[in-house]
């Protein structure tokens, strides 16, 4: 049933209230700012957005750009994976951070997780906030993985957007990762392995959404998807999991607002409980369903697990 409005102050008002929900909150505009680095002494940079208005905030949401890009991506490109982190950041009173992290080819490498720390002494100086989310795409969503695993305890949350999940397997932009992790897969493999989310599924202590594209030749979908499924075997409440089969390199809006928004609902949301060892999980295996259609953990099929060891043997099995 429709409510007419008959009032010009009324209708007013109800047409800003529609442009803020759309808007999704009011922000500043960016700002740079800067912080000496305590593992070498360099300056960096990193972009700030902070919701006006407001003197307290509910935490920050650390957006991490990709390969080949800088702070300023997240924090201004019109992009869709970028407005919907800035969205997701204004609605829920977060401050939006963007630093550049080694820029422009970062991996998440010793130095730019050591930035990344020092970053976040800066926000709980400034604002009071103690509350960090991380969200990032294509090296970024993998560098929010990385951070992730290595600090659990620093993250609520994470949402990557077309990530790589494991660097021993992947064979594009080596002389960059090289150069950031100290070494090729052979000299530095250990660096390798550490930084690669995919060997520890049990440090996902938050929430954790991630997209794929099948289509995706730049960082192929396989590492991220397997990291999915060790996630919900473990805890299958924490995990969305969204593949398009005809997506390239790139989540549009509205998969991106809706990977912010469940990765926010599960932050906020208990944990539910599953019996029989019976999980939820996307037809995402080989024995699973192909074809052009959005798969998702929100709405999957149901595979019980036959074995007393992961990911040995599953059957499908009906919801």
């Amino acid at each position: 049933m429709r409510r007419q409005i008959r009032d010009g102050n009324s209708l007013l008002a109800a047409f800003a209230s529609i442009a803020l929900a759309f808007a999704g909150g009011a922000f500043a505009a960016p700002v740079e700012r800067s912080f000496k680095a305590s593992c070498d002494g360099s300056e960096q940079k990193y972009m700030v957005i902070v919701p006006e208005g407001q003197k307290t905030f509910a935490g920050a949401l650390v957006a991490l750009h990709g390969h080949g890009s800088d702070r300023r991506q997240f924090a201004e490109d019109g992009r869709g994976e970028c407005k919907a982190a800035r969205d997701a950041a204004a609605s829920r009173n977060l401050i939006f951070v963007s630093p550049d992290y080694r820029a422009k080819c970062s991996w998440m490498g010793p130095k730019a997780e050591s930035d990344v720390l020092d970053l976040i002494e800066v926000l709980r100086g400034e604002y009071g906030v103690s509350t960090f989310y991380f969200c990032g795409g294509s090296m970024g969503g993998t560098s929010a993985l990385t951070f992730a695993v290595r600090h659990p305890h620093l993250v609520a949350g994470v949402v990557a957007l077309n990530p790589l999940a494991d660097h021993l397997q992947y064979d594009r932009f080596q002389d960059a990762i090289a150069a950031s992790f100290g070494g090729d897969k052979k000299s530095a493999y250990d660096e390798y392995y550490r930084r690669s989310a995919i060997n520890y599924p049990e440090r996902f202590t938050m929430p954790v959404s991630i997209t794929v594209g099948g289509a995706d030749k730049t960082v192929p979908p396989d590492s991220a998807r397997l990291l999915a499924q060790k996630i919900a075997f473990r805890r299958p409440d924490l995990i969305y999991f969204d593949e398009v089969a005809e997506r390239g390199h790139k989540t549009d809006y509205d998969a991106s607002k809706k990977a912010f928004d469940e990765m926010f609902s599960r932050a906020a949301a208990a944990a539910p409980r599953y019996k029989d060892n019976t999980i939820r999980l996307a037809a995402v295996n080989s024995s699973a369903p192909t074809g052009p259609q959005r798969t998702s953990f929100a709405r999957a099929r149901t595979m019980r697990c036959c074995s007393t060891r992961p990911f040995l043997c599953f059957r499908w099995v009906d919801a």
